[in-house]
């Protein structure tokens, strides 16, 4: 599988609708997963040459416990799945992209999108993945202090963990600085980041997972990587007019992650 990096949103039990919590009570009662598990996908031909990916098996969740209180991050793999397919087609990524997805999938894909949404109006992805590197953008959510790099299973992994006030505010905090200058572009996606995250109980936990990306680097490099801390203070500079320390931070976040996303050549 493409190593992945994920930015996962865990609500309080009960900030569920009433239908929804009681699933999930169940889901818990029964043994559902207290540590993250990966969903499982079959492969489905969808021409002589190409294959795509779909969700095998039921739905499930990642639960956290914190200070009693029970977290859930629904995978809602089917809606991430098909809201994939169809943005891949709009976005148009390479010439030829088309070729990946046929005609008839994509107007599947939509058909069933539009039933999803028709039953569950409210329903919305509690997870974003990016394959290959962690986008910039998502460190504006955290600080520092938030960072956990840890060894488990004989892996490393890094982390940042927050409340989705803070990253909310954080977001918001940075959204005009960015306005003022060139940035403009990146201020719209972190607005959408905004917009996302405000559809959830603000005592939400956001946690940022490096997930497979981890595979890509070295202890040392992960031990060096303090994006988010680069990010936080780039924006401070941004704000307090030192233009200069400002791009040289964000330069600098910008370029390590392009040099993990080689990988993608590579592959």
């Amino acid at each position: 599988m493409v190593p992945c990096a994920e930015l996962r949103v865990f609500q309080p039990l009960d900030a569920f609708p009433a239908k929804e919590r009681a699933e999930w009570e169940r889901y818990i009662v029964s043994g559902g997963p207290l540590r993250p598990r990966r969903p499982l996908f079959r492969e489905r031909v969808a021409s002589s040459e190409l294959g795509i990916l779909f969700p095998a098996g039921g739905e499930g969740a990642d639960v956290r416990v914190e200070g009693g209180v029970y977290y859930v991050c629904p995978w809602r793999t089917r809606l991430r799945v098909l809201a994939s397919l169809l943005s891949f087609r709009e976005a148009a990524p390479f010439e030829g992209s088309e070729g990946f997805i046929p005609d008839a999938e994509v107007r599947k894909a939509s058909r069933e999108l539009a039933r999803m949404r028709r039953r569950e109006p409210n329903a919305i992805s509690f997870i974003m993945q990016s394959p290959w590197h962690v986008p910039v953008r998502w460190f504006v959510l955290f600080d520092d202090e938030e960072r956990r790099l840890t060894e488990e299973a004989g892996r490393h992994r890094l982390r940042y963990r927050t409340t989705a006030r803070k990253a909310m505010a954080r977001a918001e905090r940075a959204v005009p600085a960015l306005r003022r200058t060139d940035l403009g572009a990146v201020a719209r996606l972190i607005v959408e980041l905004y917009e996302w995250l405000s559809a959830f109980d603000p005592r939400s936990i956001v946690e940022l997972d490096y997930g497979g990306v981890c595979d890509l680097l070295s202890w040392d490099e992960l031990d060096d990587d303090h994006s988010a801390r680069d990010v936080q203070e780039a924006l401070r500079a941004l704000s307090s007019e030192g233009l200069a320390r400002s791009a040289d931070l964000y330069q600098s976040v910008i370029v390590r992650w392009a040099e993990v996303r080689a990988h993608e050549g590579m592959n």
